[in-house]
């Protein structure tokens, strides 16, 4: 596991945390993963021809006796206060975009909200920003 990890990692982490919170990791999902980091601001400095290999070191990270916990805690470290909301709306983003979010996704952004030390109310109107996003006709 590395000791420490770049900004981008950490959001590409959290990104695919939030992908395999169910157990399995949907298309749609990693399509969504892939657009954010090929067209965010936030990664314009990223090589994206390492995403593949970024992703997949999370998940060996996330398959290890407390896995969950090391992923968030080299995310929190790497992420500077600015980018914290930005973390939490990519992971909404992620859950919002197979236009299902179940238990075990809601439980993971509880999980993240508290561990970026982010307000409540910040991360409700980003839930609810998103939703608005991926509403159907």
């Amino acid at each position: 596991m590395p000791g420490t990890i770049s900004t981008e990692q950490a959001l590409i982490y959290i990104m695919v945390t939030m992908s395999g919170v169910e157990g399995r990791i949907e298309t749609t999902e990693l399509a969504e993963i892939g657009h954010i980091v090929k067209h965010l601001p936030v990664f314009r400095n990223f090589d994206h021809t390492r995403l593949t290999t970024v992703a997949q070191e999370a998940g060996e990270i996330l398959q290890e006796p407390e896995g969950l916990n090391a992923v968030l805690g080299l995310a929190a470290a790497a992420l500077p206060p600015k980018l914290r909301e930005t973390a939490y709306a990519l992971a909404v983003e992620v859950a919002s975009s197979d236009l299902a979010v179940g238990r075990e996704e809601l439980r993971f952004l509880a999980i993240l909200r508290d561990k970026l030390g982010l307000d409540k109310l910040v991360t409700s109107a980003l839930e609810r920003s998103a939703i608005a996003r991926y509403h159907t006709a």
